[in-house]
């Protein structure tokens, strides 16, 4: 039982955390819509039963990530069932409300970003003649945010909204009724933000270690100077753990192509069994003899050049 409640958590924990990328700040666009209840209300004595309504508007605001700002408008609209002559609400209530919200996302980077705000602005209310009571309008609002990416994101809230009371003219006289709403809604937002900065470059490649040992004119035999530079290529070995090496024999270009390349495989043989020495396994090296091919100093043919007889240790 542990066990399951514990791996449904970080099934639930995983995708709240995950990040696509990270936000920037930028101006967004939005439409929303969704389900408006008002509710029961009383006129000149009526009780008002409202049915559940609709409600659609439009957002614009800046995100600077975590707070956000925005001008939004909604109209919403719900039957009632009051029918009298003159009445404004005479079989409907439609308003249209301006606010200013003020808007905090909670893990703004995050897939799902819980959020809550307020808003305040002015609200026009079903009067004689449409939409001609001005009141002053208030809404709170609580909502879970699924960021499809840093720049596009599907909103849905839960909001209180209610104004002034509203004044109207009915057949019984003028009279005005208590305006509360709760809304549930769903939105779509876009953000015209900036790119995200690219990611650093990665570091460049390390070269792995790699030594030089140089032969005499036509010889595979180790110098004092050589053996000293495998010691040295042992050691880096056995330091690196778990590692190969690759002993690759060079010569110059003095002498016939194919005596050149045996005499490059015996010098890297030279220098794998050298390595045998100072405790390398014979089964973590490999032997490569490339003749006059790779020349360190480019000549042309028939050139004696020192540093083109060699053999190169790399260690991977």
């Amino acid at each position: 039982m542990k066990k399951a409640l514990l791996a449904a958590v970080a099934a639930v924990a995983l995708p709240v955390a995950a990040q696509a990328q990270s936000p920037q700040p930028g101006i967004y666009i939005g439409a929303e819509g969704g389900v408006n209840w008002l509710l029961n209300t009383t006129i000149s004595g009526v009780n008002v039963s409202p049915q559940t309504g609709w409600a659609v508007g439009g957002v614009i605001g800046y995100d600077f990530v975590g707070p956000r700002v925005e001008i939004e408008g909604v109209y919403r609209q719900n039957n009632t069932n009051l029918w009298a002559p003159g009445a404004a609400v005479n079989g409907q209530v439609g308003q249209l409300g301006i606010l200013a919200n003020l808007l905090y996302d909670f893990m703004p980077g995050s897939v799902i970003t819980p959020y809550i705000g307020a808003g305040a602005g002015v609200a026009f209310v079903d009067s004689n003649s449409s939409l001609g009571s001005t009141q002053f309008a208030y809404q709170g609002i609580i909502g879970v945010s699924y960021n499809v990416d840093t720049n596009f994101r599907i909103n849905l809230d839960g909001r209180y909204y209610g104004t002034t009371n509203p004044s109207v003219n009915t057949a019984w006289g003028s009279t005005t009724w208590s305006n509360n709403n709760f809304s549930l809604m769903l939105g779509l937002q876009l953000k015209f933000g900036s790119a995200p900065a690219a990611p650093p470059p990665p570091p460049p490649a390390v070269a792995p270690p790699s030594y030089m040992v140089f032969f005499d004119w036509d010889r595979s035999n180790l110098s004092a100077q050589a053996l000293n530079t495998i010691k040295q290529a042992a050691q880096a070995f056995k330091t690196k753990g778990n590692a190969r090496i690759t002993a690759t024999g060079h010569t110059d270009t003095s002498g016939s192509e194919q005596y050149n390349m045996a005499l490059s495989l015996r010098r890297a043989n030279a220098v794998k069994d050298a390595l045998v020495r100072e405790g390398v396994p014979a089964t973590a090296i490999t032997v490569i003899g490339r003749g006059e091919q790779g020349l360190l100093v480019q000549t042309g043919p028939n050139v004696r050049e020192p540093q083109n007889r060699r053999v190169e240790i790399v260690i991977q």
